[in-house]
């Protein structure tokens, strides 16, 4: 049972080139990563901005309040501090984006079925 991806590595070494369907699947496929690495970045802002609207007592102003404590007090430490802040929220950021695609591993990969039925329009 051969594979979309035995088809792409067989049509490249036989002709040289991609055709103008297997093109398609990549690019769809390309599109389709970067889609879900896009979103899950977003989603992992929103979690910060939700952490943020949390400790701020979910109104507007306690909101404000704490991005403006924040950012006086990262304004105001020194390199050492600022670079120890950057690695928390470094890795941080890594173990919430970790989760979200954990959460959403089946969007991965595109739903083949749904790629078939665009060929055929």
């Amino acid at each position: 049972m051969a594979t979309d991806a035995d088809d792409v590595t067989t049509s490249i070494t036989r002709k040289g080139r991609l055709t103008a369907a297997e093109w398609r699947s990549v690019l769809y496929f390309t599109l389709h990563g970067f889609g879900f690495l896009g979103s899950t970045l977003l989603i992992t802002w929103g979690l910060f901005f939700l952490f943020f609207l949390a400790i701020g007592g979910f109104s507007f102003d306690g909101f404000i309040h704490q991005l403006n404590n924040f950012t006086t007090r990262y304004v105001a430490a020194d390199q050492a501090r600022t670079g120890a802040f950057l690695n928390i929220f470094a890795i941080a950021h890594m173990i919430l984006s970790a989760a979200i695609i954990t959460f959403r591993r089946d969007r991965i990969l595109p739903d083949r079925t749904q790629e078939g039925t665009r060929d055929h329009g």
